[in-house]
């Protein structure tokens, strides 16, 4: 039984059009991060909605920033 080459669990077609999206999406959270710590008064933040904002925002630019890897031909 010969063995099953490994494969990607998304097209190679869908690359770019996930680093687009991708990169759009964390950098409009990350703006709107920015905003909220520029308009908010210290005493009325809340830590839970930085956090969870900062960690969204990230997971959406490191999976944007991957698809933008995979897209140019750099295979990590």
């Amino acid at each position: 039984m010969a063995p099953k080459p490994i494969t990607s669990p998304v097209p190679d077609a869908w690359y770019p059009t996930l680093a687009v999206f991708m990169l759009a999406i964390g950098l409009v959270i990350t703006a709107s991060f920015f905003i909220y710590e520029a308009t908010s008064l210290r005493k009325n933040r809340s830590l839970a909605k930085e956090l969870i904002t900062g960690a969204v925002a990230s997971v959406f630019l490191g999976f944007g920033s991957l698809f933008l890897l995979l897209s140019s031909g750099v295979y990590v």
